[in-house]
């Protein structure tokens, strides 16, 4: 599917959480009001918050990341937040998605493959480092920052098309380099 820029209405991704992105990401944390002094003293700073509440977190390798951005931005829904952090990308997803997700990809056979490896899901009972709230250049940033009290966050459905897509593409291109093409 093609599309015409000067037709593709979804505003551009932002790159720095709102208040409004902060209230929903401090909305995971056991003590909101604290956790949004702590960011409003130091916005430049990391902070780890607990999954499963607000929002759960689909972990990938930068590679499998992109391809997975680029189909959902360009042939599906788009994507909820999205962030880096330590060579890795976070896609922000809907609350049980952590739980449902492996469960899809199990039902798919897709076990994971050396250019698409199976992703790892944040939910219940687990935490992830977030960046800064301040859009900035380094190993740990917003590509697509909270800009929303409730943003949408994809689900497992959504996440599993991606996945399927994405590791179908790489198996191609793997296999097309291993022939010699």
């Amino acid at each position: 599917m093609t599309t015409c820029p000067a037709l593709d209405v979804r505003p551009a991704p932002a790159t720095h959480v709102t208040p409004q992105g902060a209230a929903w990401l401090a909305s995971a944390s056991a003590h909101p009001q604290n956790t949004l002094a702590r960011w409003q003293a130091q916005p430049a700073s990391l902070a780890v918050l607990p999954c499963g509440n607000a929002f759960d977190v689909v972990n990938v390798p930068l590679v499998l990341g992109r391809r997975l951005l680029d189909l959902l931005w360009a042939e599906g829904p788009g994507t909820g937040p999205v962030a880096v952090h330590r060579g890795r990308m976070l896609l922000f997803a809907a609350t049980g998605t952590a739980h449902r997700l492996p469960a899809l990809l199990a039902w798919e056979e897709w076990g994971g493959s050396r250019t698409a490896p199976a992703p790892l899901c944040h939910g219940l009972g687990d935490a992830v480092t977030v960046p800064p709230l301040a859009g900035t250049e380094g190993p740990s940033r917003w590509l697509v920052a909270p800009d929303a009290r409730t943003p949408w966050l994809p689900g497992p459905e959504a996440l599993l098309w991606a996945f399927v897509r994405a590791a179908r593409a790489a198996d191609i291109d793997f296999s097309f380099r291993r022939s010699g093409c």
